[in-house]
């Protein structure tokens, strides 16, 4: 234990997280921006479809029981980039549409802190037709403090008892990031780990990202009867931990209890919690801990305390769906806070099929050995992965070099199969803060596959969205592409501005010739 002068904070009051609060709201939708704040494993094609294998089952069991006419409102917290309600909404309105069975209808409410956010979501072109179709609105949504939801497209407020149907929440990477309270228990007694920070000497002139990175915290412990108390809200939670714990630190997820409480409210019927997170439920990864170290990555997070929230649901009356397996990245849980959990069987089926079986989790701890083993690999191979990740765009560009080294030994199969994938990867591509040309990619890929049609609207469409003067290859391979179209005129022009930038390139000067006998 440290002792110390300098000022000290209870753990969840500390100035870290007006930091990390700064931090998105000063961003917005720019912390997403290549990645510096993690996005991928929480919003692919894979956890969508899970997600929206899960939320058409519960559809299924709410018409089952007859609750066909109130919508079913699902509300996501922390949306940040938008990239998994997107997915998650592609997916759900293609199974809805290929079961054609009734269904009570939804509505899909993204939620986050900073405006930045929600008039990033208003503006983007994928998100907007969800919207259109009324199946899609915002929300400005105070975790911590907020008991209504105020939707901005539709001007709907939801107060506490308005919901027929129960609340279905989405939260990924989000209680890793709120407030916690940080615990220490030992020897049956609950103590207090206030905190002091030790900023860097340059913090003046630092980003607010540079400070959460650099700052040094100091616990202090104070014991702390109060938690012990029968009137703490959350206080049989902390009595487990006092009879099963010794010599422990655990970070205490008060405000995310407080929080689903909160939302509990809005619904007459209970609420369903669909998260994904670094997470631990177990009760063994919370003994004799050490105190947490801020994980920075953009901004900080720590580790969800899964345990406290099923332990003290459960207490309520809830269901909670784990793997029996361990997770090695990323636990994804879902709580049936609902009166009668086991009556919704087709939430619990989708829940052992998209995750228990094989899941989100699964899926990274193999991207993560592929992303190292692209050069070992063959064409089905390379493709079965990609349909497996719901044809990504990530995964995409992570193997387009490998996959073009593949092209001269393709069977015609292969190449046709590869043609559908580019397809289905552009209905289902979201993009981001970060500028990445997939575009070109796409272009120079099927110019190679001598797909010159469909070579030429990708390059064609990477012209246009691109900040930097043409590349002469991208000139010059649609000067091609327009030649074996027969569209002569567009083939002079491309050929023309391919030797305005290098004037001595042989195969440009070849075509101008060829075109200009022709």
């Amino acid at each position: 234990m440290t002792t110390g002068e300098q000022q000290r904070y209870r753990f969840s009051e500390a100035p870290i997280w007006e930091l990390q609060r700064s931090y998105y709201e000063q961003l917005g939708m720019q912390a997403w921006n290549n990645d510096q704040v993690p996005q991928y494993i929480t919003s692919n094609p894979m956890i969508g479809t899970a997600y929206a294998e899960m939320i058409l089952g519960f559809l299924q069991d709410r018409a089952a029981r007859g609750e066909t006419s109130e919508p079913v409102i699902i509300l996501e917290l922390g949306a940040g980039a938008g990239r998994l309600a997107f997915q998650t909404l592609q997916k759900l309105s293609e199974l809805i549409e290929y079961a054609g069975i009734p269904l009570p209808p939804f509505k899909y409410v993204m939620s986050d802190l900073p405006l930045l956010n929600i008039t990033g979501w208003q503006q983007h072109p994928r998100l907007i037709p969800f919207v259109e179709q009324g199946i899609l609105d915002f929300a400005r949504f105070d975790a911590v403090e907020d008991t209504e939801l105020k939707l901005v497209h539709s001007g709907t407020v939801i107060r506490p008892g308005d919901l027929a149907q129960p609340l279905l929440v989405i939260a990924n990477y989000f209680f890793d990031s709120i407030q916690q309270e940080l615990l220490y228990v030992d020897e049956a007694k609950i103590f207090d780990c206030e905190v002091s920070l030790k900023y860097p000497e340059q913090a003046d002139t630092m980003t607010t990202s540079e400070v959460l990175r650099d700052i040094v915290p100091e616990y202090h412990y104070v014991r702390a009867a109060a938690y012990e108390e029968s009137d703490y809200p959350f206080q049989e939670v902390v009595s487990f931990y006092q009879h099963h714990l010794e010599d422990s630190h655990i970070l205490f997820p008060a405000a995310a209890l407080s929080c689903m409480e909160r939302l509990n409210k809005l619904s007459r019927e209970g609420f369903i919690l669909l998260t994904a997170d670094k997470g631990d439920h177990r009760l063994v990864n919370w003994e004799f801990l050490e105190p947490p170290k801020l994980m920075h990555h953009g901004s900080i997070s720590l580790t969800a305390n899964y345990h406290a929230m099923q332990y003290y649901f459960e207490q309520k009356g809830a269901q909670t769906l784990t793997t029996p397996h361990h997770y090695k990245n990323l636990n994804v849980v879902c709580m049936l806070m609902l009166k009668d959990p086991d009556a919704h069987v087709q939430t619990r089926l989708a829940y052992r099929r998209s995750v228990e079986r094989f899941g989100p989790d699964d899926f990274f701890s193999m991207k993560v050995w592929i992303d190292n083993n692209y050069d070992s690999m063959g064409m089905q191979q390379m493709l079965a992965f990609w349909r497996l990740g719901g044809y990504d765009a990530e995964l995409f560009i992570q193997s387009a070099e490998r996959v073009s080294a593949l092209l001269p030994d393709a069977n015609e199969e292969e190449l046709l199969d590869l043609q559908l994938g580019i397809q289905k990867m552009w209905d289902g591509y979201y993009p981001m803060p970060q500028k990445y040309d997939l575009a070109l990619d796409t272009g120079l890929l099927l110019f190679e596959m001598d797909q010159y049609g469909e070579s030429r609207r990708y390059l064609e469409l990477s012209l246009a969205e691109g900040d930097e003067e043409p590349v002469v290859t991208v000139l010059y391979c649609l000067a091609i592409c327009c030649y074996e179209l027969e569209d002569d005129a567009g083939a002079l022009e491309y050929t023309r501005q391919a030797l305005v930038i290098e004037p001595e390139h042989e195969e440009a000067l070849d075509l101008l010739n060829a075109l200009s006998q022709g």
